[in-house]
């Protein structure tokens, strides 16, 4: 069963629609980029910060660097979390690596000289999609500080090389479900995150078959959908981006 037009509770969407996606930038005072991303339910503040330096592996090598940091607040879910304060779990480091992958996907990091970009993801709720909504805020966090460092004549223009956006999408019971809440995500018999530029080219997928193993051709439909989904992604993404 494929159908898409099969409504989900409680949101009434479609197979293939997105949650209600809202970007809302310049939330927050002295960061050089900073937006709200509201997906649903999921709340994430990515703020983007300029450091004029680079790792000391990078000196000398006329190159910068975008690196990232995930944390979700104590009660951003149903029950409190302890702080991620003496050592970040192995789930955090692994969400903000893909991060930062992703987001120097966006980055011609020779043109941005040495200095470096930090990107903080902060979850103030939890409902399901968090590191790929944390991705899709975080470029367009980035692309705001690329724009300030271009207006102040620190690097040329042309940094910021395109968009990168990522959406999650599973398969339940033969249906394939784009942008999964927390409900969703947890019972699916297979979960997949899609992370995709704006030109339309994958930068990471990644897929699990949680209760049952999946064919060739529903990865085909879930790849599918997942482009399709992530289309509305960047549009969203691209008009707030034009307004800078």
């Amino acid at each position: 069963m494929t159908t898409e037009n099969i409504l989900r509770e409680p949101s009434h969407r479609t197979a293939h629609d997105i949650r209600p996606l809202n970007l809302e930038p310049s939330v927050t005072r002295y960061a050089e980029g900073s937006v709200l991303v509201k997906a649903g339910h999921t709340h994430i503040l990515c703020t983007a910060s300029v450091d004029e330096n680079v790792p000391s592996w990078l000196k000398g090598k006329g190159q910068g660097w975008i690196t990232a940091e995930y944390s979700m607040l104590p009660r951003a879910t149903h029950t409190r979390s302890k702080r991620d304060r003496e050592k970040i779990s192995g789930r955090t480091q692994e969400i903000q690596r893909l991060i930062g992958r992703a987001i120097r996907g966006c980055i011609n990091l020779k043109a941005l000289g040495e200095r470096q970009i930090i990107l903080d993801c902060d979850v103030l709720q939890a409902d399901g999609g968090t590191r790929t909504a944390s991705i899709t805020g975080a470029c367009v966090a980035l692309s705001m500080a690329i724009r300030g460092l271009e207006k102040q004549g620190k690097i040329p223009p042309g940094a910021f090389v395109d968009t990168v956006a990522a959406i999650s999408v599973g398969m339940k019971k033969g249906q394939v479900l784009v942008d999964l809440d927390y409900n969703e995500d947890s019972s699916c018999d297979v979960d997949m995150n899609f992370v995709m530029t704006g030109s339309g080219k994958f930068i990471e997928i990644q897929g699990t078959a949680e209760h049952q193993a999946f064919s060739q051709d529903e990865m085909k439909l879930m790849t599918d959908a997942a482009v399709i989904a992530l289309k509305n992604v960047t549009k969203i993404q691209k008009d707030l981006i034009a307004k800078f």
